[in-house]
């Protein structure tokens, strides 16, 4: 039987936000000096998605930094197949930006038995992803303002879920489809 679709999770402005400014709402919980914002509808969307997809982070932060969100932000009765950090990331120089990036090479995670095939990244910055494209869904990025975007990608991750090949499904405008 063909591996199950992992779903992979970027965390910085793609699931909360964590800012040493506090908000004029109350934080979900603080590391160090951070006050930590979960996006609305997370709890949600993890619950949800663990039963139809593997579940995976990879944030551009560090080991200590996201080993800690990704324990602060799983739901009980969920889990994640790996939480990677900066560590894992290429570091990358963009030319047209005058600028370092880390890059996220998802062929990386063919070492769980994943091939690219299989795997989505929910990111909202889409350079981190620059060789991977046709696994992306791109969110916009949370500052902490409520919005709805969990919820939407939520209900346009249940059309992924029985899909061969996730690179042959046209993303760019999976908003305007759930809505």
């Amino acid at each position: 039987m063909p591996p199950k679709i992992l779903l992979v999770f970027d965390i910085d402005e793609t699931l909360i936000y964590a800012t040493t400014d506090k908000l004029q709402i109350l934080e979900d919980f603080t590391i160090g000096n951070y006050y930590v914002y979960k996006r609305p509808y997370l709890d949600e969307l993890l619950l949800e998605t663990s039963k139809m997809y593997d579940l995976g982070i990879w944030s551009s932060g560090t080991a200590d930094y996201v080993a800690e969100i990704a324990r602060q932000i799983r739901p009980e009765g969920t889990g994640f197949k790996f939480t990677w950090s900066r560590e894992h990331c290429t570091m990358h120089y963009d030319l047209q930006w005058n600028d370092y990036f880390y890059l996220k090479k998802l062929s990386k995670l063919a070492k769980f038995g994943y091939p690219l095939e299989k795997i989505l990244m929910i990111e909202d910055t889409p350079q981190n992803l620059k060789q991977n494209y046709s696994n992306a869904v791109i969110v916009s990025k949370f500052t902490g303002v409520p919005d709805e975007e969990l919820l939407h990608l939520k209900n346009y991750l249940y059309s992924f879920k029985d899909v061969e090949n996730v690179r042959k499904i046209e993303k760019r405008h999976w908003k305007m489809i759930t809505k």
